[in-house]
């Protein structure tokens, strides 16, 4: 951490874009700290009001003169890089009067400062893992902090300034600024190309962990799953450039299923998932925490029986983490085992929001093609059951993603029996000439059935033509689709009254 960075005056703090949902749960801890905060953004949102609740002076809309918003100019401007445009007036009025203009990773970088910094990484999985994470630790009889790309569902929130030692948080690759952080367990759940838009290639998207791997303090743990190839491969090329001669001030383990595992046999397992088991209360698996742990949990190594409510083997994967990094820190394994298997969920990762004539819908933030395939493939296990049909509700997000990603968005979407093509939510991105989601939907298998809407009001209506008894419905993205489970729901609702 640079020394200017270290002196950051954060007295007052004002926030383009607070209403984000990395963004809002740091200005959820500045507050708890007792920081002066006050923010902008382009909408309301329910964050945004807990904000205000909290104390924050947040005004809707971007102006120069929102800098003043607390009675006097901020000692401190907080954006991010990739949602705000540099010329914002905010960011323009702050640089001409001389204030510091920061990454909301810089700050994060000073809240951790002086905690023992679990950080979770990967291009997928993140959220969950790390909202588990906490789950856990709560569990444990800690209070650590945390800041979350998601809401927990049991706590109501996305961020909470704890009284212990220990600071869980997301750490977000997408435009390389986790190497800001210097975790004492980095948690490295998968590496998939992705932010092509950034990185430009994917050896660059792939050297930017490793990079982040070598911020992990001396004594810490860098904790991989070695039932991704990508997250595998970082491993394996850290122990063996400690084995040419280039040793490594912290250790580096592994978790996954059994085969995971014994594909990798250079990097120490630390938890095996052995067996799983789906059942009517969850996912259920036996969990062995191998002589690795006794590193930091002398009494922690055994075989323990772990439940996930959540359906989905990457669910387990990410539970497995969770209870790893957790005991890595020494929490008590047994409270942390019950965390888990108290844990419900996310807001919108694989959400329930209600169901309507024998049709249950959900919603999910998947944007990335494995992530897509991992939901429906976890969809598929409940209904299955059922004896219905998956009814997926796609929103490709951002136009470079979807060109980048076109085939392998085809083959996710092929696991759902019926598909429903938004248009695509470019955010930050401008149109792309004769670029829709279609490009998508003529790659999608013939056994699978689609359609494209491109027109929003229409889309809940067009999903209740199409369902049955039995059906799931997911909608699934990370823009504006999420407001449709609730319409779909309405929609079902006034069919049922005929």
């Amino acid at each position: 951490m640079s020394d200017q960075l270290q002196t950051t005056d954060l007295s007052r703090v004002h926030m383009v874009g607070i209403g984000g949902a990395g963004m809002s749960g740091i200005a959820r801890i500045l507050l708890d700290r007792g920081y002066q905060v006050s923010g902008s953004d382009m909408k309301e949102s329910r964050s945004i009001m807990a904000l205000r609740a909290a104390g924050a002076q947040i005004q809707v809309g971007h102006a120069e003169d929102n800098l003043r918003l607390s009675g006097e100019m901020p000692t401190v401007v907080v954006t991010s890089f990739a949602a705000i445009p540099q010329d914002n007036p905010e960011l323009v009025g702050a640089r001409e009067a001389g204030i510091p203009v920061l990454r909301r990773s810089d700050i994060l970088a000073l809240l951790l400062q002086d905690r023992r910094a679990f950080l979770l990484a990967g291009t997928h999985g993140k959220t969950s893992t790390t909202s588990m994470a906490v789950a856990a630790l709560q569990a444990a009889g800690q209070d650590p902090s945390f800041a979350i790309g998601g809401q927990l569902n049991r706590a109501g929130t996305n961020a909470h300034n704890g009284t212990g030692e220990v600071f869980v948080a997301e750490a977000d690759e997408s435009d390389g600024s986790f190497l800001s952080y210097s975790p004492e367990i980095a948690v490295v759940t998968n590496i998939e190309p992705d932010h092509l838009d950034y990185f430009k290639t994917e050896s660059a998207y792939r050297e930017v962990f490793e990079k982040f791997a070598h911020r992990i303090v001396p004594g810490g743990f860098l904790v991989v799953c070695l039932d991704d190839p990508g997250s595998a491969a970082l491993a394996e090329e850290l122990i063996a450039g400690a084995e040419e001669g280039n040793p490594l001030p912290f250790t580096v383990v592994g978790y996954g299923t059994a085969e995971g595992c014994d594909a990798h046999p250079s990097v120490p397992p630390a938890a095996i998932i052995e067996s799983t088991e789906v059942t009517a209360e969850g996912t259920v698996s036996a969990l062995r925490l191998t002589e690795e742990v006794k590193k930091a949990a002398e009494e922690a190594a055994g075989t323990y029986s772990l439940r996930v409510a959540i359906p989905g083997i990457h669910m387990v994967l990410n539970a497995a983490a969770a209870v790893l990094g957790s005991v890595l820190l020494g929490a008590d394994v047994d409270k942390v085992i019950a965390g888990i298997g108290g844990f419900d969920g996310v807001r919108r990762r694989f959400e329930y929001h209600g169901t309507r004539q024998d049709v249950e819908v959900y919603d999910d933030y998947a944007h990335h093609p494995t992530e897509v395939a991992a939901v429906l493939a976890a969809a598929r296990q409940r209904v299955e059951a059922r004896g219905g049909r998956i009814v997926a509700v796609f929103q490709p997000h951002l136009y470079s993603r979807t060109m980048n990603f076109a085939d392998e968005f085809a083959e996710a979407l092929s696991l759902a029996d019926q598909v429903v093509l938004l248009d695509i939510f470019g955010a930050r991105e401008e149109p792309v000439e004769g670029v829709d989601s279609r490009i998508i939907g003529n790659k999608i298998d013939a056994s699978t059935d689609w359609v494209f809407e491109p027109d929003f009001s229409k889309v809940s209506s067009v999903v209740a033509g199409l369902v049955q008894p039995g059906d799931m419905v997911l909608t699934i993205g990370a823009g504006t689709v999420t407001m449709l489970a609730d319409e779909i729901l309405l929609e079902l609702d006034r069919g049922d009254r005929g």
